[in-house]
């Protein structure tokens, strides 16, 4: 029995033809990538997202800046960014360091926690077994609740690990399992290194979805070998209405070597639409913000969707 708490039980729409898209730019896109980006352009990006229609914009982490040095700057963001009217702006807390370091900023109203499907992502994440993992996320998810933050969990390497390989979908529903028993009001299921297939998802997710039901599920994958749209039509077909997407496809995974790509916006945007679903989220608006951001940052990186669409786009100009 899943506990009656009012923050885990607020619901998002689930009409048939709506999808939500969190969009992980700022923070998981970001996270992975070497080049610094200052910490005035990250801001910008976060108002910008805002500006597209998202109804959650993930920010910041609030990890040692030894682990992950893009993102030491979290203070500043999170107390510089805007904030929009019917926008969610979770945080990354991997600890309840972490979450004691969020909570004294005064601004943080949601935050994200995450625990892997396997033992040795775990161990060479955090330093501790799934089991081990799941008894600390629980004790800051329950402070969270009383300190009303909403929680947001994530299941990392739901399908397969770098480091053990395949990954058992009964290790995955019970993570997930643990994670809502302790107050999250939806779970994102993540392929960490993207090697998920229809098969392999599809497997995944009926053994999830015979403890936890599709409303409280979302999905997470990574490109990496071009499979990240078939495992979200999949993940639809099961009554899946909510995934995680990075503006230009921005991200990986500093603690997985070759987990390169995360699923870009623009391409989940475009597929979504073109397959009769409403987002509410603006298309044009996130391809001219990551435009804006290859430009503000140095970068040069783009989605599928994007640089198709910047190519049509400067046809017509000429």
């Amino acid at each position: 029995m899943l506990p009656n708490r009012l923050l885990a039980n607020r619901a998002y729409s689930t009409a048939i033809n709506r999808f939500r898209v969190v969009e992980v730019g700022a923070r998981d896109g970001l996270q992975a990538e070497k080049k610094f980006v200052p910490t005035e352009i990250k801001v910008e990006l976060i108002d910008r997202l805002s500006e597209c229609g998202f109804q959650t914009v993930e920010t910041t982490s609030f990890v040692s800046p030894k682990w992950v040095p893009q993102l030491a700057d979290h203070n500043e963001i999170v107390k510089k960014h805007r904030r929009f009217e019917g926008v969610s702006y979770p945080v990354l807390v991997p600890n309840a360091a972490g979450l004691k370091n969020a909570l004294a900023t005064g601004v943080v109203e949601e935050i994200a926690v995450f625990g892997a499907a396997s033992d040795a992502f775990s161990l060479k994440n955090v330093n501790s077994n799934v089991e081990d993992s799941l008894k600390k996320l629980m004790e800051v998810t329950k402070i969270a609740l009383e300190n009303n933050i909403r929680v947001r969990g994530y299941v990392s390497v739901v399908v397969g690990c770098p480091y053990q390989g395949a990954v058992q979908p009964e290790m995955v529903a019970r993570v997930a399992e643990k994670l809502l028993e302790s107050g999250c009001y939806e779970v994102s299921l993540g392929d960490t290194i993207g090697v998920g297939t229809v098969k392999t998802v599809s497997k995944m997710l009926d053994t999830v979805l015979k403890s936890v039901p599709a409303e409280k599920l979302a999905v997470h994958f990574h490109d990496t070998y071009g499979q990240a749209l078939a495992n979200v039509l999949i993940s639809i077909e099961k009554g899946i209405r909510s995934a995680d997407s990075s503006i230009a496809g921005l991200g990986g995974c500093p603690y997985a070597k070759g987990a390169t790509g995360n699923l870009a916006t623009e391409d989940l945007l475009y597929f979504l639409k073109g397959n009769g679903f409403e987002t509410g989220v603006n298309l044009d608006k996130v391809v001219e913000t990551a435009k804006w951001f290859n430009e503000a940052a140095g970068y040069d990186k783009w989605s599928r969707v994007g640089a198709a669409m910047m190519a049509k786009k400067s046809k017509s100009c000429c």
